[in-house]
């Protein structure tokens, strides 16, 4: 079971920006930040998700929300473009991992991919 990820970025300003923009739009808010160096994101009191800021981030993360709607996942692109994001796969149905996968990937202003999905059917 997976309790927590951290990832590093480089500039935290425009990280919390980007995040913040991102995860609001899918329920998740900033619920830590501890001496300008790590913010911690999550739901019910409960951070799952720490940005930390770093000298050179570790490139290559793949990070999936579970998300309750399409329509959610819609708006995590749609958002995280506004944010600052780069497009890294539209949203849309994935039927080469299963029929009903409707993914959307960005990349966050340090190249980490992060999706969001929606297992249920349309």
């Amino acid at each position: 079971m997976l309790d927590h990820v951290t990832i590093g970025v480089t500039d935290l300003k425009k990280s919390v920006a980007f995040y913040d923009s991102v995860f609001g739009a899918i329920g998740i808010a900033q619920l830590y930040a501890f001496e300008e160096r790590f913010v911690g994101y999550g739901t019910k009191g409960k951070a799952f998700f720490w940005i930390g800021a770093r000298e050179a981030p570790l490139t290559g993360a793949h990070i999936a929300f579970a998300v309750d709607s399409r329509l959610l996942v819609d708006t995590f692109h749609r958002t995280g473009l506004l944010a600052g994001g780069r497009d890294h796969g539209a949203p849309g149905l994935r039927p080469h991992y299963h029929a009903n996968y409707y993914g959307a990937f960005l990349l966050d202003p340090d190249g980490h991919n992060i999706e969001a999905v929606c297992h249920a059917p349309g």
